[in-house]
Formats: structure tokens, C-alpha cells, sequence
């Protein structure tokens, strides 16, 4: 193991990693989930119209912020805030999920889902999570999750809420394989709850808890007395508010504070801005140095897909295979032990390389267009160390082109698909 430093913006964290990164590849990621109880006057548990445009300003700072119950003062939160990328309002109160995205950083392919059950007045509201990709830097990128499952504690509500947990444990298994991620939700789940599935959706997808982590050191034991808050709260109570996540092979995340209830989010007289606390985590992350993904290129629709998540990546590529006729339909690598990874659809006609002893694939130009009004992969042209080529599809006059660096070859690829390639970037491997 080689310890490195990351100093950014005067934070310093000595990392255990497996390989270096430069130093443009790292950075520190601050990050706050806070539901912040903006249902109507009357039936809010806090006091959202003067309350909101409050919390507006001190949620300026964190680089990505979650928030739940953002329902009928949306308005207010939005005006009196600068973060420059925002998820739209899905509606106030019966018509809105309440979860919207507050981040320094550019994301994508943003989708709200709904939750398949509820139980009692969660059904009032279409309550569910949202799903996004934030970019942290060139070719880095970050899955996030905001969720709000039922709350409750009838036998209805926690089957609900299991049933919700699991929905969610579904999602990311489909569309995060491989990659990093990052939830933050008002989970309404206890460690300590024998009727809440919380660890089931940390153990089926490798999650972490900061809190965990950086306080308690072992989750509480299912079936204990809740480990419930004093007024003010301490770091070590345990709250509904969660921050999970995981790290991949390409990037590093490292959890080095957290915090329950920062004094800021409080008004003159001493007043919670909101029924719930904010939960904040710091982070560290970094690339590793023997894996780089580029840039992805195309429209967000499809299914998420990343050869990262096959623990045969890295292997010799030995045949290269695309399939195309109007546009891109498919794209697969085989593998020197018969693995192939492969994506997209059997429309087209196929079209493969087979790569000569020490031959590496080092370009893919790729080319867009629209189709029913989806932005879609329309051709490929995948360029190997001896210069031979191979080709698919039609080509438009929206031209990238994905160039591995030097000493470096594309190993497989990332994007979106379905019956055709949606979108798509390169994964890059030292030779």
C-alpha cells in the first residue's frame, strides 16, 4: 500500500491506496442531506415560510445537497441559493416527490422514480428517489441517489418502506454496477428497527456508512433500544437522515467527517430551522492510476451499462465486434479467455476484428444524431494500434473522437443502451 496526501482547499487526508493519482485528480467533496419540512403551513412540522429562504443561504457552501419535503416553498429555496446546477421542482404537495439536487458540480441524466408501494398519507404524494450523475472532473463521475421512503411504524408502513428499500437496492444494482455512488435520503429506517431492511441495502450493494465509520464503529444491534437524540443532539444519536456510499476501481472515496446538526442551521432565536437536523459528510476522493474513463458522448436514455463492473476488465482484448445499419446498435469486446462484454442491441449487421498478438484498440470516433427525438450513438469507427479499422453505422456531422493517452489502450466501454447505443465512453488501460 503507498499513503498519499490530498491538500485541496486546505483539507488534508493520508489515503491508503492501491496505486497513485495525479495531483489534478483528486479533490474534497462536501456534501448535506436535509429534509427541510416545506409542506403548507398547518401541516408542516417546522415553519417553512419563514424558515426556507434561511435555509436558502446556508446551504450555499456544501458541494452537493440533497433535500427532502421541498414541496410548496420551493420558490423561496431556489431565489435565496447559488448553486448553479438544480433539479426542477417535480410540484408542490400532492403533486411533487419533494427531492430536489443542489450541486457546485455539472450532473446528467437526472430521472425521478417513483415508489411502486406506500402505505397510509405517503400515498397522498408521489413520493420515490431520483437518480443523476455528477461529474467531479473529466472522466469522473459520481452516481447519486436522494430517496424518501414511507415513514411510519405500523406493520403496513414498514412493509412499505422494505418494499421501498428494495426497489431502490434494485435500481442501483441495474444502473450503478461499477460505478461510484453515493445515497442521501431521509431513509425513515433505524439500524435498531427489526422491521427496516436498512442493512440489506448496504451489504447488496458494498455501501458505507460515514456515521458508522467515523463515530460508532459497528452498526447497533437490530432489535436495540434506538440510540435517540437529546436537545441539541449529539454526533453519536442516531438519526433517520442517511449518507451511504461506495467507491469503484477508478476512483477512491474516503469518508473523513461528519457532522449531525451544524449551529448555522438555526434562526436568531435559537430555533431549528427544520423538524429534522442536517447531516453533512466530507469526502476525499481520487482517481487511481491504472484505470481512466473519458468523457461519454450521446443522450440519456437506455439502461446505464459499465465493463468496470466485470472483474475480467484489463484482460487482452482479442476480437472487437459493432453492430450498425441506420445507426450504432451494438458494441462488445471479446476477451482473450472467451468473456465478452457487450451492449446494445441484435439489430444491424455485424461487423468484427479479430486483434493481431500485442494489437490494441487506442481510438473510437464516435458520431450523434437525433432519432424520435432521442440523441443516440449513430456510428462508431474504432482505430487499433496498426492502424486498421473497424466500422458501423451512419455518420453525422456531430463528430467526438475518444483517444486513449499515450502508453495507454481502450479496454472496454461505458454508456447507455437499449435495442440500440444511447450513449457512450471509453475505458482506458495502461498497455
Amino acid at each position: 500500500m503507498l499513503k498519499r496526501i490530498l491538500a485541496t482547499c486546505g483539507f488534508a487526508l493520508v489515503l491508503a491506496l492501491p496505486h497513485t493519482a495525479p495531483a489534478e485528480e483528486s479533490g474534497v467533496l462536501d456534501v448535506l442531506t436535509y429534509n427541510i419540512a416545506g409542506l403548507p403551513e398547518g401541516l408542516s412540522s417546522g415553519n417553512p415560510s419563514l424558515h426556507t429562504p434561511l435555509i436558502a443561504r446556508r446551504l450555499s457552501p456544501y458541494d452537493i445537497v440533497h433535500v427532502q419535503e421541498d414541496f410548496n416553498y420551493h420558490a423561496a429555496l431556489y431565489a435565496g441559493n447559488d448553486h448553479p446546477y438544480r433539479t426542477p421542482t417535480s410540484g408542490g404537495a400532492a403533486f411533487g416527490d419533494g427531492l430536489n439536487t443542489l450541486s457546485h458540480h455539472p450532473f446528467s441524466d437526472f430521472q425521478r422514480i417513483r415508489w411502486n408501494r406506500c402505505n397510509g398519507t405517503d400515498c397522498l404524494t408521489p413520493k420515490g428517489f431520483t437518480y443523476m450523475r455528477v461529474r467531479l472532473g473529466e472522466g469522473v463521475f459520481l452516481d447519486l441517489y436522494n430517496a424518501h421512503p414511507n415513514a411510519g411504524v405500523t406493520d403496513a408502513d414498514l412493509a412499505a418502506r422494505r418494499d421501498n428499500i428494495a426497489q431502490l437496492s434494485r435500481f442501483i444494482q441495474d444502473w450503478s454496477a461499477g460505478n461510484p455512488v453515493l445515497v442521501m435520503m431521509d431513509s425513515n429506517t433505524r439500524y435498531t428497527r427489526s422491521g427496516d431492511n436498512l442493512r440489506t441495502l448496504l451489504d447488496d450493494n458494498g455501501l458505507r456508512d460515514p456515521w458508522v465509520e467515523l463515530v460508532k464503529g459497528t452498526r447497533p444491534a437490530l432489535g436495540a433500544d434506538a440510540l435517540l437524540c437529546g436537545t441539541p443532539p449529539t454526533d453519536d444519536c442516531e438519526v433517520v437522515d442517511k449518507i451511504l456510499y461506495r467507491d469503484a476501481r477508478n476512483l477512491v472515496l474516503v469518508a473523513d467527517e461528519y457532522r449531525l446538526d451544524d449551529p448555522d442551521f438555526y434562526d436568531d432565536r435559537g430555533r431549528p430551522l427544520s423538524d429534522h437536523y442536517p447531516v453533512f459528510t466530507r469526502f476525499g476522493w481520487a482517481t487511481v492510476d491504472d484505470v481512466r474513463l473519458s468523457d461519454l458522448f450521446g443522450g440519456p436514455h437506455g439502461t446505464p451499462f459499465n465493463d468496470l463492473a466485470s472483474p475480467h476488465l484489463g484482460r487482452p482484448v482479442r476480437t472487437l465486434t459493432l453492430r450498425g445499419g441506420a445507426r450504432l446498435d451494438g458494441i462488445a469486446v471479446t476477451l482473450d479467455n472467451g468473456v465478452r462484454l457487450a451492449h446494445g442491441g441484435s439489430g444491424g449487421s455485424a461487423r468484427s476484428l479479430d486483434l493481431l498478438p500485442g494489437e490494441k484498440l487506442v481510438s473510437a470516433t464516435l458520431t450523434l444524431g437525433q432519432r424520435n427525438g432521442r440523441t443516440r450513438v449513430f456510428s462508431a469507427d474504432l482505430v487499433t494500434s496498426h492502424g486498421r479499422r473497424l466500422q458501423a453505422g451512419t455518420p453525422t456531422g456531430e463528430v467526438h473522437t475518444l483517444t486513449a493517452p499515450e502508453g495507454w489502450h481502450i479496454a472496454g466501454f461505458t454508456g447507455r443502451a437499449g435495442d440500440e447505443i444511447d450513449k457512450l465512453g471509453a475505458i482506458y488501460m495502461p498497455d
